[in-house]
């Protein structure tokens, strides 16, 4: 198994958890728990397949990866009322699966030639599409748009971290590395220090 699709392998299945966490806050049956680890562990990178063209679409070729969200939504059915604070491990859960998915999304696309902005592009989507999905579907305020987080621009970061290094020449282990690393630095310093971007304090518009 190569790197690129272990790291696929675990965005699904912390992507998944995630979800499942999402549907035991909401107080959901099985079925829901199942359907939104689901949405929630391919979400992105179904985008990112459809975008790239890559046919069949990653889950559709490797069923397994169903199976492995089926497995994180039973594991949370039965043990998510063990947790204390489900929402805190929700967006450190969340914050680990953006980091791999980022990776992912832009080792997918540098491995079908795609240039730049393109990679960079699809490991945006790859790491924010799920989550996003995941919050609208339960009515929350998504996690990629709470007020000055760093997380799309996590995300970018992390994208753009790994696409300069596979242009200085670095094998994909490093690429990949850089890409994990960067996006999870930031993502984790605006959860536990606050980390922000500048956000528009004007009156808004009044019609």
């Amino acid at each position: 198994m190569s790197f690129l699709v272990l790291l696929d392998y675990t965005s699904v299945l912390v992507f998944a958890l995630t979800g499942a966490l999402v549907a035991s806050r909401a107080q959901l049956d099985l079925v829901g728990f199942a359907f939104l680890a689901a949405l929630t562990g391919i979400g992105g990178g179904t985008v990112r397949d459809v975008l790239l063209d890559r046919n069949p679409i990653f889950w559709i070729e490797q069923p397994a990866y169903l199976a492995i969200t089926t497995l994180a939504a039973l594991f949370v059915f039965f043990t998510a009322h063990l947790v204390e604070s489900r929402y805190r491990l929700l967006i450190w859960l969340d914050a680990l699966a953006l980091g791999v998915a980022v990776a992912a999304g832009i080792g997918a696309a540098l491995s079908l030639n795609q240039p730049p902005v393109i990679s960079i592009l699809m490991g945006i989507v790859t790491g924010c599409m799920g989550g996003l999905m995941r919050d609208i579907v339960c009515n929350e305020v998504p996690l990629v748009l709470k007020q000055g987080e760093l997380y799309v621009s996590a995300a970018f970061a992390g994208a753009a971290s790994g696409v300069l290094a596979s242009a200085m020449g670095l094998q994909s282990m490093g690429v990949l590395s850089a890409a994990i690393a960067v996006t999870l630095i930031l993502r984790g310093g605006s959860i536990a220090f606050r980390w922000s971007l500048p956000i528009y304090k004007h009156e808004p518009p009044k019609n």
